[in-house]
């Protein structure tokens, strides 16, 4: 038994970090509860083998130095009982009754997001901590706080001091357009919006808080002076007319039924909220009764949470829908014969990617489990293969795009398959925001909103057709896309000047595939010209440092590519220049290859990474066996840890200053 009660332990707190301290977790709430229940139930029954670091003896989660200053808490922001049936509930409900007079019971929604206090002097708003390691200390995120519209700056009715305790989350909205922008920019996705939420709130940078536009209900009155408040409603009524959003559904309740049946109408609508909920909490609502029924060193006594269990249900498996995304990567969808599922009709379900397909064998035609737990996009869980009617087929991603017919490509360790055309319509927006970015012909103000409406205007249908906006300057300024005549003159000045750009710049900014901005230094260097490049052959290309077979490949197929042809022909005859203007230096890091990790205390990673590449050196985003150095600043995460694996030479800062002296 110990063995298990050990496993569970340390399966227990690799999940947690993953889930409180990364923001990535790798299994579902679901599955996380269970194990946790069977480790409550094993410890009950072993209690000599319970121990201070057990994870039911921990609230989750510990206080980043990164996201903020470290701030003692003033009173513990303990987590929640989880419970998971009717029996439980009312047991709890019972236990109350038992031990106080006429106990009346708050029910309301459990918002899925990341807890956060807030604390006013005077009716002004002082600190936002998060709950960290919810009992000594969490992370200072006021400036990120104060961008977030939920959140108060100022009381209305103020008194000498009150902390509340509220939820930041992300409405569906507000993660769909996130996680659209990462995918145009060519980042990574977030996976959920509680992940996303958390990355935001512990954001260096509060100009990033703000436009992602997270939300926040309060749910609950932490600690007050100047002012009594007898129950939990009478501090919501408080709040609310001070202007601070609280939970939006709750109820009060005196029996146990009516504790169920709230909780049942919130699982009965949780699919109709804009956002997402783990669960419905039970509270007692008279703050006395609280502070009779005290806490442990984990959770209050006086509450605990449900968690709805993840509805499934079985459907059939109409047809696979085809999309490509803004970076070419072709997402597999399936159409289902629609079925309700927590309150929404689904008709839809991810697929993810082939590995996916192949490791469920789905086929078109078969019936499948689908299930919906506090995620917004439904999911295939398994195939009902004694139900699968005869003639079905293995399904196969096909090796050409569906929206230009292009060759596809998997790429190399990940389960994606890509479009390889750089002129696919699906990936325009996300190739011309490439081309005009810093790193390729760096043409200062031509920001995304612009480009996504000149798209959609018909103006821009190519990269090059950048260089003839020109023709449509009184258009642009009529229309105002860009803005009034000053803003237009200057960014079609900016246009104008990035035509003198190095060869490097160009051959980035054209979206070949595995050229990125190191790889077109060397591309610009070792031919000198444009044409020099579009003749040589894979022998050649390969002799270039860094260029393999498959990446000379790549820019053969660019080149022979009859739309290519095109657009660099309209680039040519619009003065684009096409030869390289590197005149040789000193290449004292030539053919080493450098990572940078952590915050750099006297200059930016691009900053370090340009400096790097300037003396001929290859700035690379992930740490491998051809790493020659990893740079390691503050708060260096698992690129260092991997680097230290692979024996690979560790530079401070300073060192890396040291050697570019």
């Amino acid at each position: 038994m110990n063995q298990r009660i050990e496993e569970l332990k340390q399966a227990i707190a690799y999940h947690s970090n993953r889930y409180y301290n990364l923001d990535d977790p790798e299994i579902t709430d679901y599955e996380y509860d269970q194990m946790m229940l069977e480790l409550k139930k094993l410890e009950k029954e072993h209690p000599e083998e319970v121990t201070p670091d057990s994870p039911t003896q921990k609230v989750g989660g510990t206080a980043k130095r990164e996201a903020g200053i470290l701030v003692r808490h003033r009173v513990p922001m303990l987590s929640l009982q989880d419970v998971f049936s009717k029996e439980e509930v009312m047991q709890f409900v019972e236990d109350m009754q038992e031990q106080l007079d006429d106990p009346e019971f708050v029910v309301e929604t459990k918002i899925d997001g990341l807890s956060l206090g807030l604390r006013y002097e005077n009716g002004e708003l002082k600190l936002a901590v998060t709950r960290g390691d919810g009992i000594l200390q969490g992370e200072d995120v006021t400036e990120n706080a104060k961008v977030i519209r939920d959140v108060k700056q100022k009381l209305k009715d103020p008194i000498p001091y009150i902390e509340i305790r509220g939820e930041v989350y992300m409405t569906e909205a507000a993660f769909a357009a996130v996680n659209e922008k990462q995918e145009l920019l060519g980042k990574k996705l977030f996976a959920n919006p509680r992940n996303c939420a958390a990355g935001t709130l512990r954001q260096l940078n509060s100009k990033v808080t703000k436009e992602r536009g997270l939300s926040m209900f309060v749910f609950n009155i932490q600690e007050v002076h100047g002012r009594e408040f007898k129950t939990h409603i009478e501090g919501y009524e408080y709040l609310k007319k001070n202007g601070v959003k609280v939970i939006e559904h709750y109820k009060v309740c005196k029996t146990a039924q009516e504790v169920w049946n709230a909780i049942e109408k919130i699982g009965e609508e949780r699919g109709n909220l804009a956002y997402d909920i783990d669960g419905a909490v039970v509270k007692l609502n008279r703050i006395a009764d609280r502070e009779k029924v005290g806490q442990t060193s984990k959770v209050p006594k006086w509450a605990v949470a449900y968690k709805y269990p993840p509805e499934e249900k079985e459907t059939t498996l109409l047809d696979i829908e085809l999309g490509v995304g803004r970076t070419g990567r072709i997402t597999p969808t399936a159409v289902l014969s629609p079925v309700r599922l927590c309150g929404t009709t689904v008709s839809r379900a991810t697929l993810h990617n082939q590995d996916f397909i192949d490791e469920l064998d789905i086929r078109i035609g078969d019936t499948v489990v689908v299930y919906k737990s506090g995620e917004i996009i439904p999911k295939i869980k398994r195939v009902v293969k004694e139900k699968r009617p005869q003639g079905t087929v293995r399904y196969q991603i096909p090796d050409y795009c569906p929206v230009c017919k292009a060759k596809t490509v998997k790429e190399e360790d990940t389960a994606d398959i890509r479009c390889t055309s750089p002129n696919c319509p699906a990936q325009l927006e996300r190739h011309i925001i490439n081309f005009v970015s810093r790193d390729a012909m760096d043409i200062k103000g031509f920001g995304t909103a612009y480009i996504e409406e000149l798209s959609r205007q018909g103006y821009l249908r190519d990269i090059a057709d950048i260089y003839e906006l020109k023709k449509y300057r009184e258009e642009l300024i009529e229309k105002g896309i860009i803005g009034k005549e000053k803003n237009t003159d200057k960014l079609l000045d900016m246009i104008e000047q990035s035509k003198q750009n190095d060869l490097s710049k160009l051959l980035t900014g054209l979206g070949i595939l595995n050229i990125g901005k190191a790889t077109a230094k060397a591309l610009a260097k070792h031919f000198k010209t444009m044409d020099a490049i579009e003749q040589a052959g894979v022998e050649k290309l390969t002799e270039v440092p860094d260029i393999g077979e498959i990446s000379a490949e790549y820019i053969c197929a660019f080149f022979k590519d009859e739309k290519n042809q095109i657009i660099l022909k309209r680039l040519k005859e619009a003065g684009v220049n096409m030869n390289s203007q590197e005149t040789g230096g000193d290449e004292r890091f030539q053919g080493k290859t450098f990572v940078i990790t952590g915050n750099l205390l006297t200059m930016g990673r691009n900053e370090a990474a340009e400096r790097i590449e300037k003396f001929g050196g290859k700035a690379a985003g992930s740490v491998s066996k051809k790493t020659d150095y990893v740079v390691a600043g503050e708060n260096a995460g698992s690129k260092l840890k991997k680097a230290q694996q692979l024996g690979i030479k560790i530079l401070s800062e300073n060192e890396l200053l040291e050697m570019m002296k």
